[in-house]
Formats: structure tokens, sequence, C-alpha cells
């Protein structure tokens, strides 16, 4: 009898111990969950597997929100952005000087141009993530965005869907305005005159990446290494295609516009300058790219 009291305490003791390690087991998966780790630029960064309180301190705001995390801080430029106005209108405009804001946000992930301050106090305040604007092609920086989100399949499944459709656009654009007709996209900023390349937002990166569109000869050598080129209202007539994109800031100066220089431009002559809200086209993560791509159909298309 004592014998069986004895086996049936041994068998009590191994069905709690067993339990006790499956739990264990549990709770270390669900810890592991907790965070992925985020091949950096700079080095592998433990990052939160499910953001919940994103910061954006420059560039990245559109992609975060297109993947559907939620914000609590952004940049200066993203909060003025008029397409971004309703999603962020309750989350906080911070820049890498304002550490006791952010601090107050109590963010989970920091994410940034590699060109921001204070990024050894950031990581103090929560995992930051930086990337060197231009390093990849736009469409990679989303996928990246992604994984660092943990969101690989979404993004990777968005990239796919816009080359497919952009390229398309391109095709039919061409076939209505001609192989060789060429493109500019110009902006006035700060009293001086910007013509832009195939990487510096605007739109570029559809018009000549995905569509194909060419630039004038004089862009391409001015303005295709470094992104932008700033140029006289007097040499436009060098830099300007048949048909002429201008990204307009309210506050800017377009006196430009008025001079004879400008009006004698074959574009304008032709009625084919478009103008865009320059505050809308900024960037290039997907909210404002899909923003982009339909105001291109619909004006190179009369869509």
């Amino acid at each position: 009898m004592k014998k069986r009291w004895i086996l049936a305490v041994l068998l009590f003791m191994l069905f709690i111990s067993g339990c006790g390690n499956q739990s264990t087991k549990k709770e270390s998966k669900e810890e592991k969950a907790e965070t992925i780790t985020y091949e950096s630029e700079n080095g592998p960064v433990k990052v939160p597997a499910d953001p919940q309180r994103v910061v954006v301190l420059s560039s990245f705001a559109g992609n975060v929100m297109a993947l559907d995390v939620n914000l609590v801080g952004v940049d200066s430029w993203s909060k003025m952005n008029p397409r971004f106005q309703e999603k962020l209108q309750d989350v906080e405009e911070v820049s890498d000087e304002n550490l006791e804001k952010i601090i107050e946000l109590d963010p989970d992930l920091i994410i940034g141009l590699s060109n921001i301050k204070n990024i050894d106090k950031l990581n103090e305040i929560a995992p930051t993530v930086t990337y060197t604007y231009g390093k990849v092609d736009y469409l990679t920086q989303h996928l990246e965005i992604g994984k660092l989100l943990n969101k690989e399949k979404e993004a990777k499944e968005w990239v796919d869907d816009f080359k497919k459709r952009a390229q398309s656009a391109g095709k039919k654009i061409k076939e209505k305005i001609g192989e060789d007709a060429t493109v500019s996209v110009i902006e006035s900023f700060d009293k001086q005159l910007y013509v832009f390349g195939d990487n510096w937002g605007r739109g570029t990166e559809i018009l000549y990446q995905e569509m194909k569109l060419p630039m004038p000869e004089k862009v391409k050598e001015m303005a295709l290494k470094d992104g932008y080129y700033a140029l006289s209202p007097e040499v436009l007539p060098e830099f300007a295609g048949d048909y002429l994109i201008v990204s307009k800031n309210t506050d800017a100066d377009h006196s430009f516009q008025e001079t004879e220089t400008y009006q004698n431009l074959p574009a304008v002559k032709n009625n084919r300058v478009f103008e865009v809200n320059a505050k809308e086209f900024y960037f290039n993560d997907p909210i404002t790219l899909e923003l982009q791509l339909d105001y291109f159909m619909q004006h190179f298309l009369d869509k």
C-alpha cells in the first residue's frame, strides 16, 4: 500500500513538472515573439514584432501609414502634407531635437534618415532605425520598411501591383505622346529654381523609372547624379521637356512663370504644363505614389 502511495506521488510530481516545462516553453515562445531582429544598414537591431507607437522623424510616415501601423509622432514635412492631414490629425509633430516630447510619446520604435541628430539618445528611448536616402531604390525602401514593421508580405504585394500598374500606364502614355517626348520636373523653392532627376520624389520615380519617359539631355547631364540641380530661369529652355511638371508651393516665388523666357517654352505654348501641389508630391511612399500615378494618368491620358 505504501509503495502504491509513493508511486502515485512520484507520478503526480512528474505531471506537475511536465506542465511547468510546457508553460515555461510557451512563455519563452511568447517572449521571443515580442521582438524580431531587423538587419539594418548599421547592423542587427531588435525591434517590436508588432509595433504600436511609432515615431517617424523624416520621410517615411507614408510608408508606415500604408502598412496600417500606428504613428504617435511625425516630422514637420509629413505633418503639413495635405494628403496625410486626416490620418495625422491626432499625431504629434516632433523633431530629432524634441527628445523630451518624444519621451512623453513613449514610442516603441523610432524611424528616420541617417542624417538625423541625437541617434544615440534616441536609441535610449526606443529602438531607432535609420536609412540613407537613395541607398536603395524607392520600392526596395518600402520593402525594407515592411521588413522592419514585420509586414514584408503586405509591402511586397503592394510593390508588385504598383509596378504593373505604373508600367502599364507608361506604355499608354508613350502611345499617346510619342516614344521620344521628353518630360521635366521643376520646382521653385526658397527663391531658387530646381530641376529633378529620377529619384527625388515629386513623381520623378514614376515618370522616369517605371514609365520610362525620357528626360531632356541637359537634365540627364546635370540632375541625374545628385537627384536635383539648381538653375537660373534664363537657362530653363535648355532643361524644359516637351511636357513640364511644375511642383508648386503656394508660399514660394513663382515669378519665373511670368517671364518671357518661360512663356515662350514649347511646353507652355502647347498647353503641356501640369501644375501639382508640392506639399502633396514631395515624397515617394505608397500613399503619395498612388496620388501621383492617378494624377499622371488623368493629365497625360485625359482620364
